[in-house]
């Protein structure tokens, strides 16, 4: 089995795809606000068009907090020289994946979308794992059901790898995905479509900090 690369999975992990405002300027954003993940998502796109966008991304986060990760495509991650790449459950395997990348300190993530999946993550030992959907999300062309936040809450706090929640979340919901247990959150949609990335990513910074201090989730239990 091949050796996990310890990374600290705190706070806002940043998947662009298809930004308003562009990938250059939501790039420069996250730099801006110290995003430790920006995620590189571009599904539809060509080769060579997410190969561009990588390069440039890559420009603008190198020698900061920022860690850039391209999804699904080891190929595309290595050539760009990305931090690490996101694969999927339809994705190569991740022993595949880190053959073929055997450069020093990459970081590989895998989606789950179940406790069974992320109990078998384990066993690929991948440096983090994405747990979701959290809440629905129009993001995906087939959505994987949702998990909601009790059943998403409990495979984070049984994971021994990283985790990052994902999936319809924003700041609406935000302080009940931390309260939940998350050490981690991705989103999508709250910072692609805002007019003014910055301001966005610094509106969640600030929802996810003021819900620092972490309560246990509500009891569905009938009082006694």
């Amino acid at each position: 089995m091949n050796q996990a690369t310890k990374i600290d999975m705190q706070g806002l992990y940043l998947v662009l795809t298809d930004p308003v405002t562009g990938y250059a300027r939501c790039a420069e954003a996250a730099v801006a606000c110290g995003v430790t993940w920006l995620q590189v998502r571009m599904k539809r796109a060509r080769r060579d068009e997410i190969v561009a966008v990588g390069r440039t991304l890559r420009t603008i986060t190198r020698g900061t907090v920022t860690r850039l990760v391209i999804n699904d495509d080891v190929g595309i991650a290595r050539e760009v020289d990305a931090d690490g790449v996101h694969l999927g459950q339809g994705d190569m395997p991740l022993d595949e994946a880190r053959r073929l990348w055997p450069a020093a300190g990459k970081v590989f993530g895998l989606s789950t979308h179940s406790r069974a999946q992320a109990a078998r993550a384990v066993g690929c030992a991948p440096d983090y794992i994405g747990v979701g959907p959290v809440f629905a999300t129009p993001t995906k062309a087939i959505p994987d059901p949702v998990l909601g936040l009790e059943e998403a809450g409990a495979i984070i706090r049984a994971s021994h790898v990283p985790t990052v929640a994902i999936g319809g979340i924003g700041p609406e919901n935000l302080a009940d995905v931390r309260r939940h247990g998350a050490t981690a959150f991705a989103v999508v949609r709250a910072v692609n479509q805002a007019a003014d990335p910055e301001a966005a990513i610094r509106s969640l910074q600030a929802v996810w900090q003021a819900a620092g201090v972490i309560q246990p989730p509500p009891s569905t239990s009938s009082p006694s």
